[in-house]
């Protein structure tokens, strides 16, 4: 029960195969109160899912593409969670940002083609601006209690990827943030973190076109020989959220199999010398 007595608000969860929901799975398991958000009335009812599922205190919408919404989200936890109860210090101890979005069209073919500006705008505001924004609406209820904000990014902010495209420029935008926020929040003891996760199953990547055979070259690619599950983030961002991290702010933690630290492995390298 690491985060007894935490209490923490939780975006992006889309289905039981999102990272997000491994993430509050986790929190959950350790004790800690949640809240968790969604961005409509469609996906309301999954979100409803994992709150019976862990729960949750309350389920509340949260459209980061407004700050109208992201406000009036924030407004009803600072009513739940802003005051002291129970002999409990008032405030939040963190709020995982897991919200990532390109129109489709973006996604597939050629970068230099297939890019636009409304695509790239739409892609920076959901998936990388959102992040400020929610640390903006949250920064006096993660001060309460000196939290922390987390977010996930991507290999392919720092390494061209096949189709990931702007999504690319958008993780290199949501990493810079990272750093700045937790430049501009850490007087105040918030630290600011992200998880580079390898490439995983869920809802977000099915738009992403031959996700499938980018999970098959990461396999290979990869030290330990395979691909990373969603629980393991989900540990991960437990660690990074929990007093065990207390110390670090501004980093991008690698959760890849070790992907990231490899040009060419010996297993692909093998592969390629016997089909020659």
């Amino acid at each position: 029960m690491l985060l007894q007595g935490k209490r923490f608000v939780v975006t992006g969860i889309a289905s039981k195969l999102s990272i997000a929901w491994s993430i509050a799975e986790a929190l959950h398991r350790e004790g800690a109160s949640l809240i968790l958000t969604y961005p409509n009335d469609k996906m309301k009812k999954r979100v409803d899912m994992a709150a019976a599922a862990f729960n949750a205190d309350l389920v509340l919408e949260c459209d980061v593409a407004t700050d109208e919404s992201i406000n009036d989200c924030f407004d009803k936890v600072r009513e739940h969670w802003g005051n002291e109860k129970n002999g409990e210090a008032a405030g939040i101890d963190g709020v995982v940002h897991a919200i990532g979005f390109a129109p489709a069209d973006q996604l597939d073919g050629n970068f230099a083609e297939v890019t636009t500006r409304e695509g790239s705008q739409i892609a920076h505001d959901i998936s990388a601006y959102s992040f400020v924004a929610l640390a903006k609406a949250s920064r006096d209820l993660l001060t309460q209690r000196q939290g922390s904000l987390l977010t996930l990014t991507y290999e392919g902010s720092i390494s061209v990827l096949p189709n990931y495209n702007v999504m690319g420029m958008a993780k290199a935008s949501l990493e810079a943030s990272v750093r700045y926020l937790a430049a501009s929040m850490g007087g105040e003891g918030i630290r600011v973190n992200a998880i580079s996760a390898g490439p995983i199953r869920t809802l977000a990547a099915s738009g992403i076109k031959s996700f499938r055979k980018m999970l098959d070259i990461n396999e290979k690619i990869a030290p330990l020989q395979r691909n990373v599950s969603q629980m393991e983030v989900g540990n991960a961002a437990l660690f990074l959220l929990s007093p065990w991290a207390s110390g670090i702010t501004g980093e991008i933690l690698f959760v890849d199999a070790g992907f990231n630290t490899v040009a060419i492995s010996e297993q692909l390298m093998q592969m390629e010398m016997s089909e020659s």
